[in-house]
């Protein structure tokens, strides 16, 4: 029979596994629950999903090419299953370093500049662990905040092939750059609809669109901020739109609001002194806080030399905002044509993606995906053909008349041959150019001359520069 300090020890032992398994468990609190991946054109993201804060640490290792993340405080709650086509990533695998701590290895095919950040919970999500795998090359643009670690990444964008080949402009004329950014992205999907369509799906599908239509107009060309499912802070975007030199900036949105019963598209432009009503400064704080979600930190003109954004606000922001405000009326209007509005003027808010004072600059929220009705038209083919139609109809209408020195539609212009006051016609079904040009009381010849037509051929959804003479005698 057990002693009496036989059982002793034996319950102290016990007791001081227990003891020991309740520390681990209270120091290892935190578990990976999973890894998501995002293909950049020039990097990669990963983000795992913690259940609680976590410490990390990042190197990397050569022959072969690895890297490894030590996340301290922290256990795998399952495995990390991702899929890596496309990617500098061969393999990934996890250990135990200790009770508490996890290792992950990274296998890779080259080598890669890693950046690495937490992020804590929002609306969205809960603690993560984000890790951005730089391409060797890749432009680490020092024009950010340092803290702003999701760095703007340099977009080979090859610009949307037009559906017929355009000729080319006159020498030593450059097109109109219209920069096109579909919102949010990557592990920040924007806003949801009730059959589970996705803002960032929506807007890249009408951003692409946009492109095509631009692209297929003589004397543009578009670029687009994005060309697929990753996400590029709020900041970032405008600084491509200036590496692309842009002459506007068009960002793309489809988002939500409290009442499910709101509908309808409108234009915004920035304010310098808020927002123009309580939608626009609800929506304002739903899109900068996309930035948290995709963990590019505060941004804002702020952190520039005081004496530096005066100046520039000084000389640019008047005459920025006026044109925005210009373009986005024409824009307004047109869409107006193809979806009901939720306000008949262009609204003013506080939004982070337009703050570029020296490039005018629009948001389009298209609508309301929280409403079913229009969600369900957002993700049709045919209504984001109309849409993404009658915001080139707007951009092409206010370029017309303000044309950027040196492009070729000024040229046109300075020529005659597109004059002040023009306006454009888009082609219906069953429309003829004689039709059109009896509707204008122009000749035949005239319009296609004014856009450069070699056949009397229309398309459905073209569009046709009606000469200023026209409407003069249409008064």
């Amino acid at each position: 029979m057990m002693g009496f300090g036989m059982r002793f020890r034996a319950l102290v032992s016990v007791v001081g596994v227990l003891l020991s398994v309740m520390a681990v468990n209270a120091l290892a609190a935190t578990q990976v629950k999973s890894v998501r991946l995002w293909r950049a054109p020039d990097n990669t993201r990963l983000v795992f999903d913690l259940t609680g804060p976590v410490q990390h640490s990042v190197f990397t290792l050569t022959a072969p090419d690895r890297l490894v993340i030590d996340i301290n405080g922290a256990t795998l709650a399952g495995p990390l299953n991702v899929q890596t086509a496309n990617t500098p990533i061969t393999s990934m695998r996890s250990a135990q370093r200790t009770p508490t701590d996890l290792r992950v290895v990274i296998d890779l095919k080259k080598a890669v500049t890693p950046k690495s950040f937490v992020l804590a919970p929002n609306a969205q999500y809960g603690n993560r662990l984000v890790v951005d795998l730089y391409d060797q090359g890749a432009d680490l643009s020092p024009s950010l905040p340092a803290t702003n670690v999701a760095t703007v990444p340099v977009i080979p964008v090859t610009p949307a092939q037009p559906d017929v080949k355009l000729p080319p402009i006159p020498s030593g004329k450059r097109s109109v750059v219209v920069v096109i950014d579909a919102g949010h992205g990557g592990e920040d999907p924007g806003a949801s609809g009730s059959a589970g369509q996705r803002e960032k799906d929506v807007v890249l599908a009408i951003a692409k669109e946009l492109q095509r239509q631009i692209n297929g107009m003589k004397g543009f060309r578009a670029e687009l901020t994005r060309t697929g499912d990753y996400f590029i802070p709020l900041r970032g975007r405008t600084e491509i739109a200036r590496k692309k030199g842009a002459d506007l900036f068009v960002s793309i949105h489809a988002d939500a609001a409290p009442s499910k019963a709101a509908f309808g598209a409108s234009v915004f432009a920035l304010s310098e002194r808020g927002a123009t009503s309580e939608t626009a400064r609800w929506l304002a704080d739903s899109e900068n806080r996309s930035d948290l979600i995709g963990g590019a930190g505060n941004v804002s003109l702020d952190d520039k030399d005081r004496m530096l954004a005066g100046v520039l606000l000084d000389l640019s922001m008047t005459a920025s905002l006026t044109s925005s405000l210009n373009v986005g009326q024409k824009v307004l209007s047109n869409i107006g044509r193809v979806t009901p509005l939720h306000k008949q003027r262009v609204e003013q808010a506080g939004f982070m993606v337009l703050k570029s004072p020296d490039i005018p600059s629009i948001l389009v929220e298209t609508g309301f995906i929280s409403n079913a009705n229009e969600a369900s038209k957002l993700a049709s083919s045919s209504h984001q053909q109309a849409l993404a139609r009658s915001i080139s109809s707007g951009v092409r209408q206010f370029f017309q008349q303000n044309p950027p020195p040196g492009t070729y539609i000024a040229w046109l212009r300075d020529t005659g041959k597109i004059a002040q006051g023009a306006r454009e016609h888009t082609v219906r079904p069953g429309e003829t150019l004689a039709m059109i040009a009896v509707r204008y009381q122009v000749g035949v010849a005239t319009l296609r001359s004014s856009n450069s037509l070699k056949t009397d051929e229309l398309k459905v959804g073209q569009n046709l520069n009606i000469p200023a003479t026209a409407l003069a005698a249409q008064q």
